[in-house]
């Protein structure tokens, strides 16, 4: 076997708090926060002087993780476009399986959240939607009818 498990993914973010609430808005808790730079970062990351802060939440079923990650140091780097349709290269989404993806949506709707196209059923087996999250990722949400 090459490896055990998907540990975690991690979103670099220009608001870490902005982050934590979307993501406690989606259900998932804080596991933990930290600031983190040194030589092995710098090593790690092929950058220099690198100094961030972390978020580790988790989903409620204890088994999914996402890194958020505040660069304090170096300055973000903004891509073009900054806001990537579904169609660009590259990671463009994360998957959450909700409960109620209608609660779900209000929830975070009321955050400022925004869906990018519309809510939608996949013949009798899920409700799916993509909704923009922070920096700019797809949050796709699916609810199982089954």
């Amino acid at each position: 076997m090459t490896i055990k498990r998907l540990d975690h993914v991690s979103i670099v973010v220009d608001d870490l708090a902005a982050g934590i609430a979307f993501f406690t808005a989606l259900g998932m808790t804080v596991e933990g926060e930290a600031p983190v730079e040194g030589p092995w970062v710098d090593r790690v990351n092929g950058i220099e002087g690198v100094r961030v802060d972390i978020v580790m939440m988790r989903t409620p079923d204890g088994h999914g993780r996402l890194e958020l990650t505040k660069f304090r140091n170096p300055k973000l780097v903004d891509i073009e476009p900054a806001i990537a349709p579904p169609n660009a290269l590259g990671l463009r989404s994360v998957m959450f399986a909700v409960e109620s993806l209608d609660d779900t949506v209000a929830r975070l709707r009321a955050d400022g959240a925004e869906l990018v196209g519309e809510v939608v059923q996949y013949e009798d087996k899920y409700r799916l939607c993509y909704m923009r999250g922070p920096a700019g990722i797809i949050v796709a949400l699916a609810e199982e009818l089954f």
